[in-house]
């Protein structure tokens, strides 16, 4: 089987890594690249059963990508790095004619506005070099796309209401931290929330609007609607939704800090100046937070993220809810992890499975749910994520027509 190029090495790379290398039949040799060569070295010692290969690498350099291809001839470059390096190391994959996937949609450095136009216009480029590119394959965006083309394939003629929900009912015992990268965590939450009906764009303040959720195993817990880039994709591929809206919990302990935050200028993202130096606050922030990989020892509890649909099957409406639910303990056991890295960083690991043995190709650039969900989700309860279908489930958003 053929070599593959991780880039990125943090709490989700981590993962990614820690899957790859429990299929050495798969993938017998694994390249995995960041700044820190530091963190991939100990990957190499983690991981002593699979032959990992640490490199040194600066994401936004495209040269020094392309080089690195060369070098290691990989079939398959997994992108696990910031969301700022997706065009730097598409532009490379496509120089170098290897095939690419990512987790999550560009995002450029100086605008909180991710979207998936920057990347889509690689499609025929893609396409004519004869190489693939299968964008957002983290969970979500990523298992949520797969579910919702799922059920498009398997329980609906037509989809018309969509609500996305993730809850994070897990207790890490710090103050304030975040699962995940601090700076593109509250880039995120802190933009304002936007989501589509009837074929507009809606534009709400952050955190302005929240609704009552029952997630399986946890109960009740109030989510807010906030912007996510599956929405995107979704409302262009599945053109018979009239709303697509995505919901996520936070603890009043969360909100507090981020308000605190917010509220004295450390979650800006312009340059500020300190005795003559130029400091961005949000990363000054992340320096002084704990980072995401160090929370698994001590996490517990519950993560739940599914899709809330109706729609209509043979005439008659139908409503249905997808999801999974895992314990933070059971993502700790398996790769040291906790579940919210555990969740972003198992998808990509089979979607490489699926790519490096020709089970989805098909040259240009794709968004997850316009593939076949089928082999994704199959293989996906063995890697460590189950999943579960209830139909006609009694949907927490009833503010539609029946």
């Amino acid at each position: 089987m053929p070599k593959v190029m991780v880039v990125g090495a943090g709490a989700v790379g981590a993962v990614t890594v820690c899957k790859l290398a429990q299929r050495p039949d798969l993938f017998p040799e694994i390249v995995v690249a960041s700044r820190n060569v530091t963190k991939c070295q100990k990957l190499t010692e983690k991981h002593p059963q699979a032959r990992i290969i640490p490199e040194a690498l600066n994401a936004d350099d495209v040269q020094a990508t392309i080089a690195l291809l060369q070098k290691h001839k990989p079939a398959l470059l997994l992108n696990l790095a910031l969301p700022y390096q997706d065009l730097p190391l598409m532009e490379a994959c496509l120089q170098a004619g290897v095939d690419y996937l990512d987790t999550a949609s560009y995002e450029p450095p100086d605008r909180p506005l991710y979207e998936y136009s920057y990347q889509w216009k690689y499609h025929e480029s893609f396409e004519k070099a004869g190489i693939m590119a299968v964008l957002g394959i983290g969970f979500d965006p990523g298992i949520t796309n797969a579910f919702v083309a799922y059920a498009a394939k398997h329980y609906f003629d037509e989809i018309h209401y969509l609500d996305i929900v993730d809850c994070n009912a897990g207790q890490h015992g710090r103050p304030f931290a975040t699962n995940f990268n601090l700076e593109i965590n509250l880039r995120e939450i802190t933009q304002p929330g936007r989501y589509y009906e009837n074929g507009k764009l809606i534009e709400v303040p952050p955190l302005s609007v929240s609704q009552d959720v029952k997630f399986p195993e946890i109960g009740v817990r109030k989510a807010y609607l906030i912007f996510h880039e599956e929405l995107e994709s979704l409302v262009k591929h599945f053109p018979t939704l009239r709303r697509a809206r995505f919901w996520m919990t936070f603890s009043d302990s969360y909100l507090m800090h981020l308000r605190a935050f917010m509220n004295v200028g450390l979650t800006r993202i312009d340059p500020i100046d300190y005795e003559g130096h130029p400091v961005v606050p949000i990363k000054f922030l992340q320096k002084l937070l704990p980072d995401p990989a160090t929370l698994a020892p001590d996490y517990k509890g519950w993560v739940s993220i599914g899709v809330q649909l109706r729609g209509v099957y043979q005439g008659k409406p139908r409503t249905l809810f997808i999801y999974t639910n895992i314990r933070h303990e059971w993502a700790y056991a398996d790769c040291g992890s906790q579940a919210i890295a555990y969740t972003a960083g198992v998808p990509p690991a089979v979607a490489a499975e699926l790519m490096v043995t020709g089970v989805w190709k098909k040259p240009g650039v794709w968004n997850v749910e316009q593939l076949d969900p089928d082999p994704l989700l199959e293989r996906l309860p063995a890697a460590g994520l189950p999943w579960k279908v209830v139909v006609d489930y009694p949907l927490d958003f009833i503010d539609v027509p029946e």
